[in-house]
């Protein structure tokens, strides 16, 4: 998890690099079950709705055993696979050490949990969604590989001021994004696997537009941070992703701020269309009128 405008310094308690003990002893018996709720609802939602590499990788880690996870037992296992890790931060850290961290293969995880009246819906990122939504990603070798490449392209982005297209390529990839396989669209982004509700929306709901991935244009389309999304970006698959980004950004980047941003419910007459929606949702209001 990255945060935007940081505070250079970590906070008292924190290594220079932003990093925490787990202290995976303090939590309570209530925030062990809320783990084992929140992943009980999921696991029973996400078969035929989350790709092969997601199910796999939570079946290797087995992140339920009796609550929330160890990070020093499922790093045992990440590492072996793809040699990533998990670390624990206090919460949103400065852009360039959370690229630093993804480009040494080390995932930033919060190590606090959601309360229990907030099982629907968190503004910031927690444990759940960090260990459950992304981390069972990183033990696929070609997606650690774009995550390490991400990394790497953080930091390059940082230094040339195109930082803000870059975090849409991580939001509508990373966090919210969709992949196509012959038994149909799968979910492979956190943002949407560790969320009940939108993982049903992402791909049943006749609101949100659906397009197939192209790098400029996602650098080109803003996103929203507090709703379900407009739009969904479909890839290929987890090599056509990682073969797409493993370039050097710096012409895109310059084609990019030539040109206007995408209105984030447009679709454009180059788009390829999975599902042209009616944007009924944001029509509504979306949260805000529920």
């Amino acid at each position: 998890m990255s945060a935007k405008d940081p505070v250079l310094q970590p906070p008292p308690g924190a290594r220079p690099d932003w990093t925490i003990d787990q202290d995976w002893e303090g939590y309570t018996a209530d925030e062990h079950q809320v783990w084992i709720r929140l992943y009980e609802r999921q696991t029973a939602l996400l078969p035929g709705r989350a790709c092969d590499a997601f199910l796999h990788g939570l079946e290797a880690l087995d992140l339920h055993r009796a609550g929330i996870p160890d990070f020093s037992r499922i790093n045992a296992e990440l590492e072996r696979l793809t040699g990533w890790s998990v670390v624990a931060v206090p919460g949103l850290v400065p852009d360039e050490v959370f690229f630093d961290h993804l480009a040494h293969r080390r995932f930033p995880a919060g190590q606090f949990i959601r309360r229990p009246e907030q099982l629907d819906y968190l503004q910031e990122p927690d444990i759940f969604h960090d260990v459950f939504g992304h981390v069972p990603m990183l033990t696929d070798p070609t997606f650690a590989d774009y995550m390490q490449a991400y990394g790497e392209g953080g930091l390059r982005a940082l230094d040339l001021g195109r930082l803000h297209n870059l975090a849409r390529l991580y939001w509508y990839t990373v966090e919210f994004g969709l992949l196509q396989t012959p038994a149909g669209l799968r979910i492979y982004g956190a943002g949407i696997v560790s969320s009940h509700a939108e993982s049903i929306f992402a791909l049943d709901d006749p609101s949100p537009n659906r397009l197939a991935f192209d790098l400029e244009r996602v650098m080109r389309t803003p996103y929203r941070i507090d709703d379900f999304q407009q739009v969904y970006f479909v890839i290929p698959s987890l090599q056509a992703l990682l073969d797409a980004t493993l370039q050097d950004f710096a012409a895109l980047y310059a084609s990019i701020a030539r040109r206007q941003d995408l209105a984030i419910d447009e679709v454009t007459p180059s788009d390829r269309v999975f599902t042209r929606g009616y944007q009924s949702y944001a029509a509504r209001g979306g949260r805000t009128a529920a």
